[in-house]
């Protein structure tokens, strides 16, 4: 399994606008993590962007688990990016 890392963008009053999906969008992380493929997931300090590892046979997999998120489908994830990631430590 390749490893990967994703980064995305946060929209603005992301705090309160992500209540509604809080609790599926934790669960399907949960859910990731015990399958092995979420590594780790969480937003900076200012909460503007977000930062996740992955574990996964392709980048593809990466894409779909992303976009089948509450946070992307209703518009808390604004936007990101993932690159394979050659984890030296």
């Amino acid at each position: 399994m390749a490893k990967f890392v994703m980064w995305g963008s946060y929209c603005e009053d992301a705090l309160e606008k992500r209540t509604p999906y809080r609790a599926d969008h934790l669960a399907g992380l949960e859910a990731q993590k015990e399958k092995g493929l979420l590594l780790s997931l969480g937003p900076t300090t200012d909460n503007a962007k977000v930062f996740g590892t992955y574990e996964a046979a392709d980048e593809a997999t990466v894409r779909q688990l992303v976009e089948n998120d509450p946070y992307w489908q209703n518009g808390i994830w604004t936007e990101y990016e993932v690159y394979g990631w050659n984890q030296v430590f």
